[in-house]
């Protein structure tokens, strides 16, 4: 084969997934022509959007649902250290694009902001503690601070313990080298350096709307320009489909044997936003609390210090809802266009099996403001109604498919990237933390997909990511060499000596 041979990547999508799909492989193979389509007008517009998501540099610093009691008693820590890792591949990364001038001035997409656990009552005060213990002991986390103590509580978030009393049972754990990703203007930056490669074409505006497989294993994309009208052919050796939630439904029109037995669950949230600014002023911490007992882990509340238009914000949420669109700007005829003959046992299965969650979806859609209110004063029993507006954000899809493990109609958290057998098709289905881990997404994806140029590409991904081929949660040294020197090329300033 001849790994020189120009290749034609059709990218279909403008958000974090595909940038930093496009952002890599534009370095490994500069000569490929990446043909990127965008169906609004702009970059990050959907799930990427800093007001669409929690901005939470996603490194299981808070994320109670990342660390599970056992039955035994323990707490299970794997699925955060691993979440850290990949938070940290993501941050070398970015730490790449600055200095090699792709991404400039890294403070105005990321910033440092302690991450804070919150919790109330016996059971969760235990399990935190517990937590607690487990997490100190492992190198990636042993920098954690714990307190029962309401006077410490009131030195990390005064705004909150405004209104509890020393007789409360609650307690708190700290990080404090967390951050605040804004992942939309992340996003804008990488389009950006995407647009002025010169063997990058990208175009917004531009909608996919069918593939044709050809016997010589290309693909035709047809590609309709939203304002005109007008229809293009382009032909691909490659499509990568980072749509978000419009993944699914562009899955099933290239009629790929992977597509079949999926689909696809939307959920629309809602955060409370602070109006007042003196209020946004006392709190200066990402607080994550635990789930209600039977919700998923998206129902995770959260308040939040967000930066987003250099202004700082309070986010509180999320609160869920569900409507047909896949897309914020989708159609309400997207999730009934994706029933087709071949998934809808794999729905129904799904419908049988996950109750309390459809049931906890509708008792979200008739919650009123007041009812959010509610929520937000168990994190801050203080919270006046006429300081907080509720809004809309984006839209999840959350992923149901078949597994040999779980049977029909298996609801998956998290990112999944499907491919077909040639490998010419790659999707991206899924939701959180998926912005937080997209260049452990985007390597992934080229492990599996471009196993033949393996061999060429390793210096540069090894250049891109320092740590690639090593474990940062078995190497510890490595670890902390790695998070001094992206924490300095970001701007972060947490490790201001040299040890």
């Amino acid at each position: 084969m001849n790994n020189k041979e120009s290749k034609t990547v059709v990218v279909i999508g403008a958000g974090v997934l595909s940038t930093t799909f496009s952002s890599m492989l534009k370095e490994l193979e500069p000569n490929w022509k990446i043909k990127l389509y965008e169906r609004l007008d702009r970059p990050g517009i959907e799930s990427s959007n800093e007001r669409h998501n929690a901005g939470t540099g996603h490194a299981a610093l808070c994320e109670l649902n990342y660390t599970v009691r056992q039955p035994d008693g323990s707490i299970d820590i794997e699925k955060a250290k691993e979440i850290n890792e990949q938070f940290e591949i993501s941050k070398q990364f970015w730490s790449y694009l600055v200095k090699s001038n792709n991404i400039s001035n890294p403070k105005e997409f990321i910033k440092p902001l302690p991450h804070i656990s919150f919790v109330r009552g016996k059971n969760n005060v235990q399990f935190l503690k517990d937590r607690y213990h487990a997490m100190k002991d492992a190198p990636m986390f042993d920098n954690i601070e714990y307190t029962e103590d309401i006077e410490e509580m009131r030195k990390w978030i005064p705004l909150m313990m405004q209104g509890h009393s020393a007789s409360d049972i609650m307690a708190a754990s700290k990080i404090d080298e967390g951050t605040d990703v804004n992942f939309g203007e992340l996003t804008r930056k990488m389009a950006k350096s995407i647009e002025e490669h010169p063997n990058a074409n990208v175009q917004y505006n531009h909608e996919v709307i069918d593939f044709n497989h050809r016997k010589d294993g290309k693909w035709e994309v047809k590609v309709r320009q939203r304002n005109s009208a007008d229809v293009q052919t382009e032909l691909a050796d490659y499509v990568f489909i980072g749509a978000g939630g419009g993944a699914i439904p562009l899955l099933q029109k290239t009629g790929i044997p992977e597509s079949k037995n999926l689909g696809g669950f939307p959920i629309t949230g809602q955060f409370l936003t602070c109006t007042n600014p003196s209020v946004i002023e006392k709190h200066d911490a990402k607080v994550y609390g635990k789930e209600p007992p039977g919700t998923p882990p998206m129902t995770v509340p959260h308040l939040d210090t967000r930066y987003i238009d250099g202004e700082r914000t309070l986010l509180f949420g999320p609160f869920a809802s569900i409507g047909p669109k896949f897309l914020k700007n989708g159609s309400n005829l997207d999730l009934f266009k994706s029933v087709k003959p071949y998934n809808i046992m794999t729905l129904l299965a799904s419908a049988a099996k996950n109750l309390p969650l459809i049931k906890y979806s509708f008792d979200q859609i008739l919650m009123t403001k007041e009812g959010c209110m509610n929520h937000l004063r168990t994190f801050y029993p203080e919270a006046r109604d006429e300081d907080w507006q509720l809004y809309t954000a984006g839209k999840r899809v959350q992923v149901i498919k078949d597994t040999p493990e779980y049977g029909k109609g298996f609801i998956q958290f998290g990112t999944e990237v499907v491919n077909s057998e040639d490998h010419s098709v790659i999707a991206l289905l899924g939701e959180s933390p998926g912005a937080s881990t997209s260049v452990s997404v985007a390597l992934e994806v080229i492990e599996k997909n471009f196993p033949e140029y393996e061999e060429q590409w390793m210096p540069i991904i090894k250049k891109m990511i320092p740590s690639y081929g090593k474990s940062l949660i078995e190497d510890i040294e490595l670890m902390r060499k790695t998070r001094q020197q992206t924490s300095k090329d970001l701007e972060l300033n947490y490790y201001t000596s040299s040890k």
